[in-house]
């Protein structure tokens, strides 16, 4: 069974590598075959904890909106009944301190709902930085850029060019030109000045759009994964805007690409028991200060992908801020996976054999992010689903639960797919055993997923069932600027922006994963259509030009 199960989830594919230009085979056409392991159907296995997880979120969020309506329809159904003058009978019939005492306990009853329930958090505005086009490299001028420094051997660049080419990432992403040089670069100095230049940019440009003074924000949380410097980013910040003196600030650091949707969801703590305040988020990575140089080619893998990029959001809980903010934050949904042994360590920032430091990426890596987004969207569905999508969803599991077909399609679930497509027939056991896959797009207008590469977004797309479409701004993000790690969620959505596709009512998925490992999602609801921004914004010299094919 196991090793069915792991044949599952390899696939092959023939590659040709041109002609050997040197060796006993000079002039000889040579192939490689190409092993890939891909997402696990996370889908077909629902475990039901996760399930009643997600209820017991929307129970405890909608006890009180239920019980609400039950009230007033007893209520109408006795005052319905009477006529205009047995009401006024009824009334003067109770003395005046019956009158005021059941006053006094409505008013309090309500007093008390109004004070405990959770302040709604809302979305002012937010900003994405984009580099200067000095920083701007082909994948072409990557590689001239990683062989100039001297530092890697030819066998080393020759896949980082075949990771690149299958990556999805396009001609116009930027990184620090440092990477270039032969010194270390890898030191705080220059993990400081990459820091400044993208978060400070990407500040000056949420506060130019929102026109909220910087001593006005009361709750500051930066996210960085590695570079973590003393003093902090966050103290970095507060310094170089004069922030005020009690402002709650921290700094987020090593928790992956996910990160971001955690500091929002801190930052949403935060605005709870703080009334009337601002909050920012910055998001971001060090591409230069992570830059590894050795040959270890599970730690080669970063470099190829991540790229220079931070995002800053405004938050808000004051009530006025109600009529001008773009969005409204509805869930949040976080899911970790460190107890597991494989998926800490999928990800994990280590020493290689000459002492060089970088991320290590496992073999494992896709088979512990599909279980942990599985866990995440099976929680995230009773929140979000329409009732009818639940209620197919759990007939289905029931079914699959309890019914003995169940116990011996799973010891033979390898053999009988195969004769199954074999005879091009559908088995009743594996449609017994098949859960019902929820219809994501009926809870969702938009999609912004992690753009980690492109064989990730293809195997989320398959496994959700989504379109072209949906998928088109987590795609595109990806092929203009590449892994920003996580701001990259922002840089979609910014993309939906520009697209004009935003409207009033449309809700908004992001989700996130990173080491840990972790899956994160996050929800927002648009309180007006977004109109098609002029500047400041990341696509508006380029959005005409997308899609592209990829």
């Amino acid at each position: 069974m196991g090793r069915s199960n792991e044949q599952d989830l390899l696939s092959t594919e023939i590659v040709n590598r041109g002609i050997e230009p040197s060796g006993p085979n000079a002039g000889s056409p040579t192939f490689s075959v190409r092993v890939r392991r891909r997402l696990p159907d996370f889908l077909q296995s629902v475990n039901l904890k996760y399930v009643k997880l997600g209820y017991h979120y929307l129970i405890n969020h909608a006890v009180y909106l239920a019980t609400i309506p039950v009230l007033v329809l007893v209520f109408s159904a006795e005052v319905g009944s009477l006529s205009r003058e047995e009401i006024w009978k009824k009334l003067w019939d109770y003395d005046l301190a019956t009158v005021i005492g059941f006053f006094g306990v409505f008013v309090l009853t309500a007093c008390v709902y109004f004070m405990s329930r959770p302040r709604s958090v809302y979305l002012i505005d937010f900003a994405c930085y984009k580099p200067s086009d000095e920083l701007k490299v082909t994948k072409e001028e990557f590689i001239e850029l990683a062989r100039k420094s001297g530092k890697f051997d030819e066998e080393t660049l020759g896949f980082k060019k075949r990771i690149l080419q299958a990556s999805g990432i396009g001609d116009e992403t930027y990184v620090p030109r440092s990477i270039s040089s032969s010194e270390n670069i890898t030191t705080m100095k220059e993990g400081r000045e990459e820091a400044s230049t993208v978060i400070f940019g990407a500040l000056d440009e949420l506060f130019e759009k929102t026109r909220v003074k910087p001593k006005d924000v009361g709750v500051l949380v930066v996210n960085c994964s590695i570079f973590n410097p003393t003093p902090s980013l966050s103290a970095m910040v507060i310094n170089h805007y004069k922030m005020r003196g009690n402002i709650l600030s921290y700094n987020l650091g090593g928790m992956g690409c996910s990160a971001g949707i955690i500091a929002v969801d801190l930052a949403r703590d935060m605005l709870q028991s703080n009334p009337n305040s601002y909050a920012v988020v910055v998001s971001t990575e060090m591409v230069g200060y992570n830059w590894y140089v050795g040959r270890d080619k599970s730690m080669v893998i970063p470099n190829c992908f991540f790229r220079m990029g931070c995002s800053a959001v405004m938050l808000s809980n004051r009530r006025r801020d109600f009529r001008h903010a773009k969005y409204r934050l509805e869930h949040i949904v976080r899911t970790h996976k460190a107890a597991d042994d494989r998926s800490f360590r999928s990800v994990y920032q280590e020493e290689d054999e000459q002492g060089f430091k970088g991320l290590k990426i496992s073999r494992d890596l896709m088979e512990v992010g599909g279980e942990a987004l599985k866990t995440n969207i099976t929680t995230l569905g009773p929140l979000v689903l329409p009732f009818s999508e639940q209620l197919l969803f759990f007939a289905a599991l029931l079914r699959r639960t309890f019914s003995p077909a169940t116990k011996t399609s799973t010891t033979t679930s390898f053999s009988s797919s195969t004769t199954a497509k074999t005879n091009g027939i559908k088995s009743s056991s594996s449609d017994l055993s098949k859960p019902y896959i929820p219809d994501y797009k009926l809870a969702f207008e938009h999609f912004c997923f992690h753009a980690a590469s492109k064989v990730v977004l293809e195997e989320l797309q398959k496994n959700l069932g989504l379109s072209e479409e949906n998928m088109e701004a987590s795609r595109m993000t990806l092929h203009r600027f590449g892994n920003t790690s996580s701001s990259g969620i922002w840089y979609e959505l910014a993309y939906l922006e520009a697209k004009e596709s935003v409207r009033r009512g449309d809700r908004v998925w992001q989700i996130a994963f990173g080491s840990g490992f972790k899956c994160n999602s996050v929800v927002w609801k648009a309180m007006r259509k977004v109109k098609k921004p002029t500047r400041n914004n990341p696509w508006v010299d380029c959005i005409n030009r997308y899609p592209v094919p990829l």
